[in-house]
């Protein structure tokens, strides 16, 4: 009995996707000029980043 698979590039576009929003919130992270904003620029990063990992497996 064979099984069929749809092939799709979701999991690689959406793992790109957070990855530069992984980068992005990293980039705020480090020019932030307050607290407030590197930590704000610390969370994207991280959820972003747990994101693309998850994503990643999700789709594979």
């Amino acid at each position: 009995m064979a099984t069929q698979r749809s092939e799709s590039d979701m999991g690689i576009g959406l793992t790109v996707l957070f990855g530069l929003l992984a980068l992005g919130g990293a980039a705020a992270m480090a020019m932030a000029p307050t607290q407030i904003g590197k930590a704000w620029g610390f969370g994207v990063a991280m959820l972003a980043a747990a994101l693309a990992v998850v994503v990643a497996q999700v789709y594979a």
